[in-house]
């Protein structure tokens, strides 16, 4: 006999308010074929069942007796465990300054009363498809942390010398003009900069002592390790670990590696991560080595200006010190 249990139903759940019985059944009619409803008939229990049941979507009436659907927007707007949660309003008002106000209490649509079937599931699939694309922008986001802190496991850095080193990148990106999400992508990317030191035996690894040259031609392979890791993919933030990953030792003077790459045929990121990565390694102290004094890590950077370095970004870095050193002292070793 069969009994296979039935497989869990996992079409988006919506929250569906309004004090008005009738315009809650007008609204079911439209939605329950293709979502799983939940229903409130005033702002105390929307808040209750947003915050228990975290819908993907909330339709909210706005004139409600008790707390309006405004107050109830604005409320869970300021709480972390809803503020996510987009809100469309379904209202009887066609005012623009209701409208308005609406959209500063932080809904993302309204729908007009008496509502229209096509109209209302047509905004429901649209914020829906954005509630999955901010997902997936996400999950990319922990998928970059979570591979950077296992390269973290495998090396003798800290998971506080990758948070400074990709805010130090951060801070050049926008000092080069990059928008504040493009900074934010290196900041993330940034931290993928040794992932391929996870496929690198430990006995080169964390040798204690000088690498042969076999050992060292082991260690060089890491950035191709990295990118493989990687892989290549639509994403602009998993592209641009990747180019980190691939390119953070190439040297400006063309004698770095995996491809001996030189100038600007290295990828920008690459460049950046390269002197944000050595300052901070030389002024951190680690099992091998005692921590440089600042003035003598900035002078190796500007003496390898032009041969390891971009010698315009180490200007901009110098430039940049003050900020450099108020990231240093936030996290300390």
């Amino acid at each position: 006999m069969n009994s296979a249990c039935p497989l869990p139903d996992r079409r988006p759940r919506l929250l569906l308010v309004d004090d008005e019985p009738t315009n809650l059944q007008v609204l079911k009619q439209i939605l329950q074929a293709d979502y799983r409803l939940l229903f409130a008939r005033d702002g105390e229990k929307a808040l209750q069942l947003a915050a228990q049941e975290q819908p993907q979507l909330i339709l909210l009436d706005v004139m409600m007796p008790g707390l309006s659907g405004l107050e109830v927007c604005r409320q869970l707007k300021a709480q972390p465990g809803t503020a996510a949660i987009p809100v469309i309003f379904v209202t009887a008002l066609a005012d623009e300054s209701h409208e308005a106000e609406g959209f500063e209490a932080g809904a993302v649509d309204y729908v007009t009363k008496p509502v229209s079937p096509p109209i209302v599931r047509a905004r429901v699939r649209t914020h829906l498809s954005l509630v999955r694309v901010e997902d997936l922008k996400q999950s990319r986001l922990e998928i970059v942390q979570r591979l950077g802190r296992a390269a973290e496991y495998k090396d003798n850095e800290t998971g506080r010398h990758v948070i400074r080193m990709s805010h130090y990148a951060r801070l050049m990106a926008l000092a080069l003009g990059f928008t504040p999400e493009d900074a934010d992508e290196l900041l993330h990317a940034a931290a993928m900069h040794d992932v391929g030191k996870i496929g690198i035996p430990d006995a080169v690894l964390l040798k204690n002592g000088p690498l042969d040259a076999e050992q060292w031609q082991i260690m060089r392979r890491h950035p191709e390790m990295g990118a493989a890791i990687i892989g290549e993919h639509a994403s602009s933030l998993l592209q641009m670990a990747r180019r980190v990953a691939l390119s953070h030792h190439e040297k400006w003077d063309g004698s770095g590696y995996p491809h001996g790459l030189q100038g600007e045929d290295i990828a920008l990121e690459g460049r950046i991560v390269a002197i944000a990565d050595v300052f901070d390694a030389l002024t951190n102290a680690r099992p091998y080595k005692a921590a440089w004094p600042v003035e003598r890590a900035i002078e190796l950077l500007q003496n390898e200006a032009g041969r390891h370095f971009d010698p315009a970004l180490v200007q901009l870095f110098i430039e940049l010190l003050p900020e450099v050193l108020k990231v240093k002292e936030q996290w300390p070793e």
